[in-house]
């Protein structure tokens, strides 16, 4: 299951802030995106689950919505946030530590 770093979740509780109309039911939302000439992407969006999808809920409340294939894909992942070279806030996913 995706972990979901205390830094990501507090990023995420201040995006679903500020977003207009906002209600305890609005996330961080993953969906796969494909393209016939390219890999696969994850698109993020702020909004509220829909039929299917897997929802993570983190620290303080934040909650990561995935639709079926993105949280297939990020079964295994940690959401982190990392600083951007202009200093912005940006999100990270990398691999979970993998047991020895």
């Amino acid at each position: 299951m995706l972990e979901v770093t205390p830094m990501a979740a507090e990023v995420i509780n201040e995006l679903t802030a500020q977003s207009e109309g906002a209600d305890d039911g609005v996330g961080l939302r993953f969906a796969l995106s494909t393209d016939d000439e390219a890999q696969a992407a994850l698109e993020l969006s702020l909004s509220e689950a829909v039929d299917g999808d897997e929802v993570v809920t983190a620290e303080a409340g934040a909650k990561v919505i995935m639709e079926p294939a993105a949280a297939q894909f990020l079964e295994d992942k940690v959401l982190d946030v990392r600083q951007d070279d202009e200093g912005n806030a940006a999100f990270a996913i990398a691999r979970q530590d993998q047991p020895t």
